[in-house]
């Protein structure tokens, strides 16, 4: 039984850390709170409905689903978010409009594909493995799998290659990096397209995982996801994986040992546990931002 809850909150927790990156990029990069993710996350999980409906197959309509997020993302910073920079209007402006743009997007995909629960298929389903008294579904193994090794690749990105070292000088000083000759507004927009980009990915896999697609689903996990990268420090990429590990292990364990009606209240617990104790979370460090 716990070996099972484990499992199962890996698999969610791993979802949850994918959307908590978009959350910790897009901090990392302006010091914003980018409300309007969990929208976007389910504009990526409806984009992969749609062409997953018109019979691409799941890897065509997970690429052009992550494309087509990934430019939505693009979208919000260029239409809402910058004209605000470049008034140097108080983030707290910027902070309130991609809570509008999250609003936008969800009555757009209403509009569009209506406000009922729609059904999506079911990812890599192989039946069970059992390993001892332990039962893994494959769907669970290939959202953790698939995860991995996205985190672990977004990690490189960031680590490792010229665009990551760019994407931290900007982190640091904008205007340093500026002159150093980094183009700071291609960042900015690659930022984005990262997030929206990981947002697609969680979204296909979580409603593969349900087997539903619905235009507010992303208010709730976004919420979450958002606890997570609290959790973990946010605008730090780690931070916000184990966060995600946590918050999604511990709500599968609320879920079977306190009923399903308690399992949504344990990632804000978290959060205010996290903002009462330790504000930086687990590994931020200590300094006042103004958000």
């Amino acid at each position: 039984m716990i070996l099972d809850q484990l499992v199962n909150g890996l698999a969610l927790g791993m979802v949850y850390a994918l959307i908590a990156v978009g959350y910790s990029l897009v901090f990392g990069i302006l010091r914003l709170i980018n409300f309007s993710h969990g929208s976007v996350y389910a504009f990526g999980a409806h984009m992969a409905m749609v062409f997953v409906g018109m019979e691409y197959g799941i890897v065509p309509a997970l690429i052009f689903s992550i494309i087509l997020t990934g430019m939505l993302g693009i979208a919000i910073d260029k239409l809402a978010l910058a004209p605000l920079r470049a008034k140097n209007s108080k983030r707290i402006a910027a902070l309130i409009t991609t809570i509008g743009v999250s609003y936008i997007i969800q009555n757009l995909l209403m509009i569009v594909y209506g406000s009922e629960t729609k059904f999506f298929p079911k990812l890599f389903d192989y039946g069970n493995i059992n390993i001892g008294r332990v039962s893994i579904g494959t769907t669970q193994l290939f959202i953790v799998g698939v995860s991995l090794v996205l985190l672990v690749l977004l990690s490189y990105i960031i680590k490792k290659t010229k665009i990551g070292l760019a994407m931290r000088a900007v982190e640091q000083n904008h205007k340093a990096a500026s002159l150093m000759g980094i183009d700071v507004n291609f960042i900015v927009t690659f930022t984005f397209f990262l997030g929206g980009a990981s947002a697609a990915i969680a979204g296909t896999l979580i409603s593969g995982y349900y087997q539903v697609v619905y235009p507010n689903m992303g208010f709730l996990a976004g919420l979450k996801a958002f606890s997570a990268a609290v959790l973990g420090g946010i605008g730090i990429l780690h931070g916000a994986i184990v966060g995600g590990l946590i918050v999604g292990v511990s709500e599968s364990f609320a879920a079977a040992y306190l009923g399903g009606t308690y399992r949504d209240a344990v990632a804000f617990v978290i959060l205010i546990a996290v903002l009462l104790v330790k504000p930086t979370g687990l590994f931020g460090k200590k300094g006042n931002i103004k958000v």
